[in-house]
């Protein structure tokens, strides 16, 4: 049987995959949306002078990145936010190398992750970013990636259909197990604190595509382990409407940034500002409404003026970007 949200899910990237201009694909697949996302800028410390900004510009939330500032320091933040009716609705907790070939800097990696938890609980953010590793060497270019693995054990068996990736394969799997066992040891941890840690897609080589990511989150089987979808990073994979419906209800927070697709250029394309890349919003938005997200949407880039960036935001959110 299939379920309302799959029905809903399917219409919307039915009216996204329909070969028709994007004006007219907005105007026939058009609708009052049921979910709300509301916007906010990342910043890297909260004083005066950027709540200032933010309001000015028509901002109610925003994300911190500053990984220095002690619990103090952060605590001293929220009251500041929340005297002006501000959110801190996020952490921006970093890359970690949970899949180092050393025990000893994974150690490391999960007890930086701890602090990061605690910090962001300081702050008053119910989500910490996290990247849970990342790989390098030979492999497969982003359009040429077909992966092949179990959705239940996650094991990778292949990375394309051509070439020998046999060594990014191995990576991709210790990755997956190192990944889940620091991670494991995390979630009691974001449960004390009331922190749901939100695993980032970036340009880290890992679970590179929308179902592999979509089986990587679920694995955890957990409420304090989701995913936080950059909806600019991996469109060089697959469009950002499939990545949206294949994590689905594990979303827990959105960045949103453009690029511009060029198979023959480097990295097969390019980052550009909001409205200028390959990416159909209006069809993005749908997505989101079809899988019911109601949340955060932070700005992860630069370009415009803070007012222009709210305007955007406005009208992403609207359906009319």
């Amino acid at each position: 049987m299939v379920s309302r949200r799959d029905f809903m899910v399917a219409g919307a990237l039915a009216c996204a995959a329909a070969g028709l201009p994007r004006a007219v694909r907005g105007a026939a697949c058009a609708g009052t949306f049921k979910t709300q996302l509301k916007k906010a800028l990342i910043r890297a410390r909260l004083d005066v002078k950027v709540v200032d900004e933010l309001k000015a510009a028509g901002f109610p939330g925003v994300e911190l990145s500053d990984k220095t500032a002690t619990r103090t320091e952060a605590r001293a933040a929220r009251r500041l936010a929340e005297d002006n009716g501000l959110k801190i609705h996020s952490f921006m907790g970093g890359w970690f190398e949970f899949n180092s070939p050393d025990p000893a800097k994974r150690a490391a990696a999960i007890e930086t992750a701890k602090q990061g938890i605690c910090l962001a609980e300081a702050y008053g953010a119910p989500v910490m970013l996290a990247v849970a590793g990342r790989v390098g060497g030979p492999m497969p270019k982003p359009s040429q990636f077909d992966l092949d693995f179990d959705p239940q054990t996650l094991v990778l068996a292949r990375a394309a259909k051509d070439g020998d990736f046999a060594a990014y394969v191995k990576a991709q799997n210790d990755a997956t197990k190192y990944a889940q066992d620091a991670l494991a040891e995390l979630i009691p941890c974001a449960a004390d604190h009331g922190v749901i840690i939100g695993l980032e897609n970036v340009w880290n080589n890992l679970w590179v595509k929308p179902a592999f990511a979509a089986a990587f989150i679920r694995s955890f089987r957990s409420p304090w382990v989701k995913a936080y979808l950059d909806l600019g990073n991996h469109v060089r994979y697959a469009p950002v409407e499939e990545w949206v419906a294949a994590l689905s209800d594990q979303l827990v927070k959105l960045h949103i940034k453009d690029f511009k697709i060029d198979r023959a250029a480097a990295n097969e394309g390019k980052f550009v500002r909001l409205g200028e890349g390959s990416i159909d919003w209006k069809s993005v938005r749908r997505v989101l409404d079809a899988v019911g997200y109601n949340g955060w949407v932070s700005i992860e880039e630069s370009g415009w003026s803070n007012k222009e960036y709210a305007e955007i935001m406005d009208r992403f959110a609207a359906g009319t970007f």
